[in-house]
């Protein structure tokens, strides 16, 4: 499963550099749920040119991400948001609890805001 969804993360990211086909083949095995057979007679194609498209398709999705890295780079960035989310509601709890500071307060709301708004 995590290996769909990894895949299913790269054509979110690098879809749009694949041909027409392979996004749509990439689109019908991975989001609609289609198997191999359902695929292939939808498109007029064999099973199996089915699954050589695929496969080609996501080769060249996972060499995208190993040359470019945006995928890689874009969760590193979640993860950073998350902790200065984290950290700044540990400063405002601390704040609370040892004489509350307006400036400490204003500041960790607009530092959560602005994270916040970013991780969108």
């Amino acid at each position: 499963m995590a290996k769909n969804l990894d895949i299913t993360i790269l054509l979110d990211f690098y879809g749009d550099m694949l041909t027409p086909k392979q996004r749509e083949f990439l689109d019908y095995y991975y989001n609609e749920d289609l198997s191999l057979a359902e695929i292939a007679a939808n498109v007029g194609i064999t099973r199996q040119g089915v699954r050589d498209a695929i496969k080609r398709a996501e080769c060249q999705l996972i060499e995208m991400e190993q040359r470019l890295g945006l995928v890689k780079r874009f969760k590193d960035v979640q993860s950073g948001l998350e902790e200065i989310i984290e950290c700044a509601t540990k400063i405002s709890n601390e704040n609370r609890q040892t004489g509350l500071s307006r400036e400490i307060n204003d500041l960790t709301v607009r530092i959560k805001s602005i994270a916040m708004s970013l991780s969108e």
